[in-house]
């Protein structure tokens, strides 16, 4: 049971990863121009989630944070970009400006946890 538990967060854990990479495989420079044009609320909150990704794995990296700890924290922002997910699909593709506020606080909570 545990087990189970386990191998599906790991699993949400990377479908959330590749939902917020696979935008940018779209063109050869790492971004999907056309995206960012036509979902720049989406865009954004994705963004910061590539980003504080790569913050945890430098933590990770430089001692300050445990391999736990990373895990929690990326469980967490899949998490907030498994909701953008939804609430897109929810909206025609689209999200709001105050989903948008509402999906960058729970980011600001979880990058406060993240530390600098």
């Amino acid at each position: 049971m545990h087990s189970t538990r386990r191998s599906l967060g790991l699993l949400l854990v990377g479908l959330a990863a590749l939902a917020v990479a696979a935008p940018g495989f779209a063109r050869g420079d790492g971004r999907d121009h056309r995206f960012e044009a036509h979902h720049p609320r989406r865009d954004q909150v994705l963004d910061r989630s590539q980003f504080q990704n790569r913050r945890i794995t430098r933590q990770v990296h430089e001692g300050e944070l445990t391999h736990a700890q990373a895990h929690a924290l990326r469980r967490n922002d899949a998490r907030i970009a498994g909701r953008e997910q939804y609430l897109a699909r929810r909206n025609g593709g689209y999200i709001t400006k105050k989903q948008q506020a509402h999906l960058n606080r729970r980011l600001d909570n979880n990058s406060k946890r993240i530390g600098h």
